[in-house]
């Protein structure tokens, strides 16, 4: 059976198929996600619940102990982290690469339904649960600063506006809003002066809470008109608290501020942020799962004019970091390799076949294999990433294979006086089980990589399933449209001396032979020799691969370097705060830092008071000397530790 015959009779319709998979896959290569890495799902559940006022050991035994006991239940679970903080409890599990997040969210909600029972019943929310990815980082960190307003007012810009907005663009999965808190009113309260007028505590809280109630009023109604009585009666000023009466009795008016004081202040006060050492309020972005990195960048670049005109002149908006900087570099260097590849490629293919349109035969396998193989990885949901794109350069190598058996197949039928279309008729069918064997044995080789588990296995699943994918469509197009164009226009086989670059090769390869060839004579009188030599090598090899470094993947220079704080449990909000602007400061201080983004206190980011975090974002590579990122590390390591009281580290 003749699988190639139909395509050499029908020429027209084995051009337009091809420029139909040409086509096909310049368009999927458009909607293809762009990323460093692939993209893999870590299946993780993070759930929050808060009790105000509770220490972090009352929060351990009566929120986190429970919870875990009916999150452990749950089948599947590979990780189970928690941590209590002064009210709060976060607890982060991690399932199985093979689970769906959807159904262990499910599973996690029934396990806190049934946890409910054993939870205090004084908790003003029941534990609320998001889904996460572990492995997402941020695309994009911003920072809001202002010379004259306040944190709090700026938190509140960036949350109700800044966020929001960001937030409904597309291909954006969260915005994280650290730094600050929502403005709020905070009353301490003079334990000794309630005493002393018999007031207590519980007094105070009714008397504020039912000033700021919030309840229907009921209506106004006439024959033909009526009218919804809407008032608020919220208090907003200190002023409006400190007259606030808590107890009268006796012709005695007792106003709140005469028990206590009254400021304007946050919500959570053991938080802050800086961004260059000025207080500042950092929004976290990152993106869906299945987005292209670099176009939710750009959406988002674009918005930042628009947002501009929507918040106070003072404001202004600094991008921290952009992830993308690498991200469009690495792609670009990855894209510029895999086109130096198809030079080198068809050069070689050229100088060896020295026909045009045998070149062309072989030659456009390669960008049709590349354009098929970029619909399939869109058909499979894959990414434009460093790992596909490696892929698709050592498979240009591996396409071109197919095609030149066919044709020297075809040369060899010429060669013996048959004409162009006999000659790939009966070439293509007498190799074209050859050719099926060798991509099959191409593909095995890979198969391996499909059955490592772990993370290893995600990265590499995309690996190998490119590669097999490049390989079975340039079997198809060797099989199709090589042996079509060699049938229709190859006249005649390569001469070894009809031109001069004929001429050139073949003495070039004539005295590689002969230089083979006395080297070979070399190595069979001094076999025992031959054998030494090869065992050394074998041995040096082993000695080598001993000492070279191994690591999970080889470093990238991202320019951004994340950075974590942490002092003694017991230490206070100030003193963190003190110690978190002096290695700011610090930081700051070398040369190759463009911005430095921080932030301490109970967050998203930070789990204790004691704990603070650092974005540090590198100067371009040309401006920093070309120093690395691990250099910068290197030398800011020692400088840190005049930072008495706190360990930083830094990755």
């Amino acid at each position: 059976m003749n699988v190639s015959a139909p395509f050499i009779r029908r020429p027209i319709g084995t051009a337009l198929l091809a420029i139909g998979l040409f086509l096909m896959g310049a368009v999927a290569y458009q909607f293809l996600p762009v990323s460093s890495m692939p993209t893999i799902e870590y299946p993780t559940i993070r759930v929050s619940a808060s009790r105000p006022g509770a220490d972090p050991a009352v929060m351990a035994q009566t929120m986190a102990a429970p919870l875990e006991r009916r999150l452990g239940e749950i089948p599947g679970v590979s990780e189970l982290t928690s941590s209590s903080t002064l009210g709060t409890t976060n607890i982060t599990i991690q399932f199985d690469l093979n689970r769906n997040v959807d159904g262990a969210a499910r599973d996690v909600q029934a396990a806190l339904n049934a946890a409910a029972m054993d939870l205090p019943g004084d908790l003003p929310t029941l534990p609320a649960i998001r889904k996460s990815n572990s492995s997402s980082a941020p695309v994009m960190i911003l920072a809001l600063t202002s010379p004259t307003l306040l944190p709090s007012t700026l938190y509140d810009i960036a949350d109700t506006l800044v966020a929001q907005r960001i937030s409904q663009i597309d291909g954006v999965a969260e915005v994280t809003v650290s730094g600050a808190e929502q403005p709020a009113m905070r009353i301490r309260v003079n334990p000794v002066a309630v005493a002393t007028m018999g007031i207590s505590l519980e007094d105070v809280r009714a008397a504020i809470s039912n000033a700021n109630s919030l309840s229907p009023l009921g209506t106004f109604e006439g024959g033909d008109l009526a009218r919804t009585i809407g008032t608020n009666d919220q208090l907003r000023a200190v002023r409006d608290y400190e007259t606030l009466v808590v107890k009268a009795a006796n012709g005695t008016v007792v106003q709140l501020g005469a028990i206590a004081k009254v400021e304007q202040g946050v919500r959570n006060s053991r938080s802050a942020a800086w961004f260059n050492a000025q207080p500042s309020v950092l929004l976290v972005i990152t993106k869906q799962a299945d987005a292209n990195v670099i176009e939710t960048v750009d959406r988002v670049r674009a918005m930042l004019p628009e947002l501009k005109r929507w918040i106070p002149a003072d404001v202004e908006i600094s991008i921290l970091s952009d992830r993308t900087t690498t991200i469009r570099a690495s792609v670009r260097d990855m894209q510029l390799t895999l086109v130096a590849t198809i030079v080198l490629v068809m050069m070689v293919v050229f100088l060896f076949l020295r026909r045009l349109a045998a070149t062309v035969a072989a030659g456009v396998t390669v960008p049709l294999a590349l354009a098929g193989t970029c619909a399939a990885m869109w058909a499979a949901g894959f990414s434009v990433d460093n790992i596909s794109l490696m892929a698709l350069a050592i498979s240009v190598g591996f396409v071109v294979d197919d095609a030149i058996v066919v044709i020297e197949n075809i040369f060899r039928n010429l060669e013996k006086g048959m004409t162009p279309f006999n000659a790939a008729l009966e070439g293509a069918r007498q190799i074209g089980f050859t050719v099926i064997s060798i991509s099959i044995s191409l593909v095995a080789a890979f198969m391996p990589l499909l059955f490592v588990a772990g993370t290893v296995g995600r990265l590499f699943y995309e690996f190998s399933i490119t590669l097999t994918f490049a390989i079975a469509i340039s079997t198809v197009v060797s099989l199709t449209l090589t042996p079509m164009v060699c049938a229709h226009f190859v006249k005649a086989p390569p001469s070894p001396d009809g031109t001069w670059l004929d001429r050139l090769v073949e003495r070039v390869l004539d005295r590689s032979v002969a230089f083979y060839d006395s080297t070979l004579v070399v190595v069979l009188r001094h076999r025992f020799l031959t054998m030494m030599v090869f065992a050394l090598t074998i041995a040096l090899t082993c000695v080598l691969y001993v000492m070279t470094p191994k690591g999970y993947f080889p470093q990238d220079d991202t320019g951004l370097i994340f950075g974590g704080t942490r002092a003694a449990p017991d230490i206070s909000f100030e003193a963190m705060k003190d110690l978190q602007q002096r290695a700011t400061e610090i930081v700051l201080s070398d040369p190759a830092v463009g911005y430095v983004g921080s932030s301490v206190g109970t967050s998203t980011f930070n789990a204790s008071v004691n704990n603070g975090r650092l974005f540090i974002s590198l100067k371009p590579p040309s401006e920093r000397g070309n120093v690395s990122s691990q250099q910068v590390i290197n030398r800011l390591r020692p400088k840190l530790l005049d930072v008495g009281g706190m360990r930083v580290f830094m990755f």
